[in-house]
This record gives structure tokens, C-alpha cells and sequence, in this order.
């Protein structure tokens, strides 16, 4: 294996001008870069990036905990960073806390330990004292699509009222009247959030969201099934059923499956974060979509501004409404098929 001894020979300079090269300070001539870029590529040389990292203070990597990486929203924001993050020349280190404030510390304080350069967090809660603790020792942290309120650190997310509001119009348009939410957890700005916009927008059309209709799930399967059922076994059950995240929506399929009813003769069904799988289902679930890409890019472009000093402002990107078939929408006509000649 080369060593940066090789590449300032094969290259006829200093090992201290390759090492200036490679850490690119400005100092070094045009030509000379030239030359020691042309000898790393003959030789194969790779920099060790443990001593690097000891040299200039930075490990070119970035820390991510999400909050549950079996939800395919978080796992689509995780991809989307780490093609941003490789882009811009980083590498990122993923944590799962799997909706567990004591796991996201735990992943927050293995990050730290590892020098990191900067971190994104999707809180779990309101912000446990290991991170608030960060946020004061000036650790360049970024929210994505979760946030602590009252907490000085820029926040990337999708603002999902209009698109609530659009929702709930489109059920009323289709004669629906009682509605019932699967709530995400209280302690998160998503799960307080969704709730209040959902009640909100029906409070326009005059309809009121009564406690039997409000369920609390944990954005998981699990509590979306037992709120559903919970539901179903009303005197008036709801007509509409929203779940406020994707894996909830799930939950709630299987048990309105479970008791040998239909989606949406029985009973309609409306999610918030749409996933591919929503097309497949039978019938495709209407949804509200995110745009999770664009979060995830977004979010290491304003960790990197704060990393090198700057002071992003935070980013709110608009969510957008998916209707499908689950909500008792009329089905679009099948294309005719043009007869052979």
C-alpha cells in the first residue's frame, strides 16, 4: 500500500505539500497540485482518515438518529442523507432509536464519542438532557422532521396542514361525516402537531372530533391495530379512519381485515406519510405524501452550513395530498384498448 512518503516522490515535492494537497490549503501552486492529485491516482494512495481527522479536528462524518428505521418513511430519509452527505464529501454514521428516548441517547452519546462532526435527530420526545446538553456544549446539530420546541437548532420538515385541510375537504366531498384520528404520540411535535391540524380542518366544515374518535397510538403497527379495533367497536363507529403515520395505516388494515370488513365500503381509510406499498394495497390508500427526499438533502446542506460556521435558517417544505381508492373515491375508467387492425 502507498504511503504519503511514495506520493510525494513519485510526485518530486515535500510530504508536507502533499499533506497541504490533501487537506486542500490554499497555499499550494496550481502545478504542484497537479502533480501530487496525478501521483495519489497512479499509486492508489488513500489518506488515513483517522489521522487526518486528528490533524484537522474533523472526521468528515455526520451522525443521523432516526426514530424508527423499519418505518419505510425514515428509511427513504436515510437514504436521501447519505447520498447528500457522500456527495458533499462525508460519510454518515445511522442510528435506530426506535421511538425509545433512552435509545436515542444512547445513539447520541456513541455519536459524540466518535467525533463526529455534526448530528441529525428526529426526536423521539421532547428532548431528553443528554441532547439538550449538546445543543448547549454548541455541538452543530440540525432537527429533521421532528423538532423540540423552545430548542435553538434549525429544523427541516414538511408543513402538513394544507394538505390536512385538503383531506378533510375531499372526505367531506364524498358525504363522509364522522371521522376518527390514530394519533401519533403526544410528546412529539408530529404526533401534537397532525392532531391539532386534523381538528382544525374539520372545524371548518362544522364537524367536531368527539374523544371516541380520537385514539393515541405510538407510530407503530401494533397501536394502530388496537386503536382500529377500538374503533370498530364503537355503537357509531367512524366512517373514516386517518392514521397519522404509515405503519399505523397498517395497523388499522389488518384489523378492519380481522373482522370481515372492507375497505371503503364499511369503512374508509386515510394515512399521513404515503410509501410505495400504498399503491398495491387493495384497494391503493389514499395518503398525505412528504417530500422526504428533499428533507433528507435539505437537512445535511444546512448540518454542513453549521459545521463550517454559518447559520442556516430552517426549511419548511410543503407535504401534498395522494388521493387513491381507500376513502370510496370512484374509480377511474379502464383505458380502452384499441382493437388490431
Amino acid at each position: 500500500m502507498a504511503s504519503i512518503k511514495d506520493v510525494a516522490a513519485a510526485a518530486g515535492v515535500s510530504v508536507a505539500t502533499v499533506s497541504r494537497v490533501l487537506n486542500d490549503h490554499p497555499s499550494v501552486s496550481a502545478e504542484s497540485r497537479t502533480r501530487v492529485m496525478a501521483a495519489v491516482a497512479e499509486l492508489g494512495y488513500r489518506p488515513n482518515a483517522v489521522a487526518r481527522s486528528l490533524r484537522t479536528d474533523q472526521t468528515r462524518t455526520l451522525g443521523l438518529v432516526i426514530s424508527d428505521v423499519l418505518n419505510p418513511y425514515f428509511t427513504e430519509l436515510a437514504r436521501s442523507v447519505e447520498e447528500e452527505a457522500r456527495a458533499l464529501g462525508y460519510s454518515v454514521i445511522i442510528g435506530n432509536a426506535d421511538e425509545r428516548p433512552e435509545l436515542q441517547d444512547h445513539h447520541i452519546r456513541t455519536l459524540l464519542d466518535r467525533r463526529i462532526d455534526g448530528l441529525l435527530v428526529s426526536p423521539t420526545d421532547g428532548g431528553t438532557p443528554l441532547m439538550l446538553d449538546a445543543v448547549r456544549a454548541g455541538t452543530p446539530m440540525v432537527f429533521v422532521d421532528r423538532w423540540i420546541p423552545g430548542v435553538d437548532v434549525p429544523v427541516v420538515r414538511a408543513d402538513g396542514h394544507r394538505a390536512v385541510r385538503e383531506l378533510v375537504a375531499h372526505l367531506h366531498r364524498l358525504g363522509h361525516r364522522r371521522l376518527a384520528i390514530i394519533a401519533g404520540p403526544a410528546a412529539t411535535t408530529t404526533g401534537s402537531e397532525r392532531v391539532a391540524a386534523f381538528r382544525a380542518a374539520l372545524a371548518e366544515y362544522g364537524l367536531a372530533l368527539p374523544d371516541a374518535y380520537t385514539g393515541q397510538g405510538d407510530f407503530q403497527a401494533d397501536s394502530g391495530r388496537r386503536v382500529t379495533e377500538g374503533f370498530l367497536d364503537l355503537s357509531e363507529p367512524p366512517e373514516v379512519i386517518f392514521a397519522a403515520d404509515n405503519l399505523m395505516a397498517l395497523g388499522a388494515l389488518d384489523a378492519i381485515r380481522a373482522r370481515g370488513l372492507r375497505v371503503p365500503d364499511d369503512v374508509a381509510l386515510a394515512a399521513f406519510d404515503d410509501i410505495p406499498w400504498f399503491v398495491h394495497t387493495d384497494p391503493p390508500i389514499t395518503a398525505i405524501a412528504q417530500p422526504t427526499g428533499a428533507l433528507g438533502r435539505a437537512a445535511v446542506r444546512a448540518l454542513v452550513d453549521r459545521i463550517e460556521g454559518r447559520t442556516p435558517a430552517s426549511v419548511t417544505l410543503p407535504a401534498r395530498l395522494v388521493v387513491r381508492r381507500s376513502c370510496g373515491e370512484p374509480s377511474l375508467p379502464s383505458p380502452t384498448r384499441r382493437s388490431e387492425p
